[in-house]
């Protein structure tokens, strides 16, 4: 993990509140696992907190993160331009650890959820066998195609059926996964999605190992701060920066 100043290489609008920006860093941080994110300055004096945001890709030193435009710090951040410097540390999190054995993968991902699963793709590419579920709001919020169709089969579904399927990511997925049949699932994407999904899989009987992404707020992204603890079905609690953000999904509530 290092804290450094990076260049804004681009930073541009993929989808309805959706940028896409990468960054240039003077020096390299080493091996980032898909699944793990940054933590990014907004760059002025007054949004002190830097964004969680997970990583999409990393070619030598430039990587890539998207974000959606919400609070008063992510829409200064789409106002940077190009020579642009800020502070970003990384990188962080335990990101998806795929064993060895596990050769057929089935992903599901919703909203901007799917971000930090394209790492995966990327980094996996050609060695696994990725079967990916991808929902979307509808076609205004579709964006990244080019990087999700790095899968070996891609189904995208939307909430009102403008794009692909009408239909939500878990659902599509459980239409096929008797063909599917993977050695693992990974997920990332709101808190009511992988509910759903957990609901799913405990109804059905399904002991598929299933590694989950979650998304929370945070504060200083190393886990000194404890703003992002969430609790274990053990009793305890886990703080999702530090021991996460990906976890077993029968090990955290959701």
């Amino acid at each position: 993990m290092k804290e450094l100043i990076a260049t804004v290489k681009s930073n541009n609008l993929i989808a309805e509140n959706i940028y896409e920006i990468t960054l240039t860093l003077p020096e390299s941080v080493g091996y980032i696992r898909g699944g793990q994110f940054l933590n990014l300055a907004v760059g002025d004096k007054v949004h002190l907190l830097k964004r969680p945001l997970g990583i999409v890709k990393v070619e030598e030193n430039d990587v890539t993160v998207c974000y959606q435009l919400k609070g008063e710090g992510t829409h200064i951040i789409s106002e940077k331009k190009v020579g642009d410097k800020l502070s970003v540390l990384l990188p962080l999190g335990n990101g998806f650890v795929i064993p060895e054995n596990v050769k057929n993968v089935a992903v599901i991902g919703g909203g901007v959820g799917v971000f930090p699963l394209i790492s995966v793709l990327r980094e996996h590419a050609g060695k696994i066998n990725f079967n990916s579920y991808i929902g979307f709001r509808n076609k205004n919020a579709v964006c990244l195609l080019d990087e999700l169709e790095k899968s070996n089969f891609l189904t995208v579904v939307t909430d009102d059926g403008s794009v692909g399927k009408k239909g939500n990511a878990v659902s599509a997925y459980f239409e096929d996964k008797n063909k599917v049949k993977p050695d693992l699932i990974i997920a990332c994407g709101p808190p009511i999605m992988l509910k759903v999904l957990k609901q799913k899989l405990i109804e059905s009987g399904d002991k598929t190992p299933c590694l989950v992404s979650l998304e929370e707020r945070m504060g200083c992204g190393i886990g000194a701060c404890l703003v992002c603890v969430c609790k274990t079905t053990s009793g305890g609690n886990t703080r999702v920066c530090k021991d996460g953000p990906v976890f077993d999904i029968n090990e955290v509530e959701l």
